[in-house]
């Protein structure tokens, strides 16, 4: 089965090391929480709000042993007045056999109001 995963954070400013280091957090649980190796990984997409272009959040993936070859692309959200800011999204599509009920959803710090119901 294909699933999606779905995380979320925010960063506290527009700068390099900030957007990594939160980008690095939220793909650290996700991975860790569902027990997800790259082999299951069909990819990953990232998007952030427009206020965050100090760098790409796709190189924290690099940083994760073993993720070389998974496809993951940024892209930019469409900037909804009044969005929450300085938010990094990531939708991780793998292979499971697990069910819909059984993934678990990780959203951190300011981005836990999008989805209150499943965040830590």
């Amino acid at each position: 089965m294909i699933r999606g995963v779905r995380g979320a954070t925010t960063a506290k400013a527009n700068d390099e090391k900030e957007i990594l280091a939160a980008t690095k957090e939220v793909l650290e649980l996700m991975i860790k929480e569902n027990d997800i190796t790259p082999e299951q990984v069909a990819q990953v997409l990232i998007t952030v709000t427009p206020d965050l272009n100090a760098t790409f959040p796709a190189k924290a993936l690099r940083m994760f042993e073993g993720w070389t070859y998974v496809p993951v692309m940024c892209a930019t959200e469409i900037p909804v007045p009044n969005a929450l800011e300085k938010c990094i999204r990531i939708m991780m599509t793998i292979n499971t056999d697990k069910n819909q009920k059984e993934i678990k959803h990780i959203y951190l710090r300011e981005a836990k109001q999008l989805r209150p119901e499943l965040a830590r």
